[in-house]
């Protein structure tokens, strides 16, 4: 298999951005599993009648208004948070106006916003698909509501039906729904039920995510990981395997280790990032990879003010190191492996070299055996559906390991 990759070695390519995240990081209230950056902003206060959020607004768009451009029209636009559902549509159309002047963006560019049930009307949701939107998320995480309560979520099940009526009345083109499993005294018979819902309610692309304890929220002060009232690590990989078996049986393709989608449905912006390829990002907290360089605008508001005069004064140039090819390669690895349809054992070869493809190769031989890791034809190598998926940290784990400390004697740029 590997004799046939007789290819050039050690060619990256750092191409223009073409997708570019746009982070809001408003919110009525801090969920107990967050780490995001955020601002709380209480019940009361959401787009213009928010001083601190139009302000936001403001330094944000002259950020976008700062960075260098290539000729490159954006293909993809996403606005995550924080909540973005508490902009207003004319902030939203400002922010998607800079981007235009300063970019351009393509006419059928899939533009995305993350929206949580009981922060916006109908009439707003109307104005964000005429300001372009054409795909939104709908962060429910649980259909119970106790569940809700024990995460910190501002929202009822009432509003998360109320929100889905108003996405269907407004017909957005591409509806996603995100649920969080392994949420603390979470049962299999509820996580079954909320699947079931799901599957009722027929999103055209669903996100599951496993709880992560992170330092530092709520959550980490409450549990510790791998206790009780947790559920066990055999109960989440059961959870695990019922979402790909309900999901899948309903019709959605499982084409990425969190994500389902229907036809023609994927997520084509968070596609950039599993391909590991560059993209701009803007706004408190955002990271962008552009000409190999990743660099983080800080995630305190006053801290992302100050670097965005300092950005300004610099002339959208910024001192950043170049990403080695070490990271390239492992980045390239934990992001593609991600994906059903993993990674090009060719393309590797010709970025990385023939001897690292083999050393990868070699790495995966015990999983490969174990069923973990599969080889497509004899070039694409992938993690298995669902248990390559399910044990996808102790293969890159493996990977990182063995090859961390032989890699800067085989791969250069």
């Amino acid at each position: 298999m590997l004799a046939k990759l007789n290819l050039s070695t050690n060619i990256i390519n750092y191409s223009e951005p073409t997708s570019a995240y746009i982070h809001i990081p408003f919110c009525r209230r801090r969920c107990y599993y967050c780490d995001f950056p955020v601002s709380i902003m209480g019940d009361r206060l959401h787009g213009e009648n928010s001083g601190t959020i139009s302000h936001y607004v403001d330094a944000l768009c002259q950020e976008i208004t700062h960075t260098n451009t290539s000729s490159e029209l954006l293909k993809t636009i996403f606005f995550g948070g924080g909540t973005p559902s508490l902009l207003s549509v004319n902030q939203l159309q400002k922010i998607i106006d800079t981007l235009k002047l300063q970019f351009g963006i393509v006419n059928d560019a899939e533009i995305s916003i993350e929206i949580d049930p009981g922060t916006f009307s109908l009439e707003q949701l109307q104005g964000y698909c005429v300001a372009g939107v054409n795909r939104v998320s709908l962060g429910v995480q649980a259909f119970q509501s106790e569940l809700l309560k024990i995460c910190g979520r501002s929202h009822t099940i009432g509003d998360i039906y109320s929100a889905i009526e108003i996405i269907r009345t407004v017909k957005v083109p591409s509806f996603s729904l995100d649920l969080i499993s392994g949420l603390p005294h979470q049962t299999l018979a509820q996580w079954q039920d909320s699947l079931e819902q799901v599957v009722a309610i027929a999103p055209n692309h669903i996100s599951i995510y496993d709880l992560q304890i992170e330092p530092g929220t709520a959550f980490n002060r409450y549990y510790q990981a791998g206790e009780q009232p947790l559920p066990t690590d055999d109960m989440t990989a059961q959870m695990y395997r019922t979402a790909q078996q309900v999901l899948t049986s309903a019709g959605y393709e499982h084409y990425e280790i969190s994500n389902y989608a229907q036809l023609q449905h994927q997520c084509r912006h968070n596609s950039v990032y599993w391909h590991n390829q560059p993209y701009y990002g803007f706004g408190m907290g955002a990271t962008s990879y552009v000409q190999g360089q990743r660099f983080t605008r800080p995630r305190k508001t006053q801290e992302y003010y100050q670097w965005v005069k300092d950005y300004i004064a610099a002339n959208g140039v910024l001192n950043c190191l170049q990403t080695s090819s070490h990271e390239v390669l492992l980045e390239t690895l934990m992001l593609g492996l991600r994906l059903s349809e993993g990674i090009s054992l060719a393309i590797l070869a010709q970025q990385f070299g023939v001897e690292t493809v083999a050393k990868i190769w070699q790495c995966l031989q015990p999983y490969y055996q174990q069923g973990w890791v599969e080889l497509v034809g004899t070039d694409q190598l992938r993690l298995t559906d669902p248990e390559g998926f399910l044990f996808s940290n102790t293969v890159l784990a493996r990977l990182f390991h063995q090859l961390g400390s032989e890699l800067d004697n085989t791969v250069s740029l």
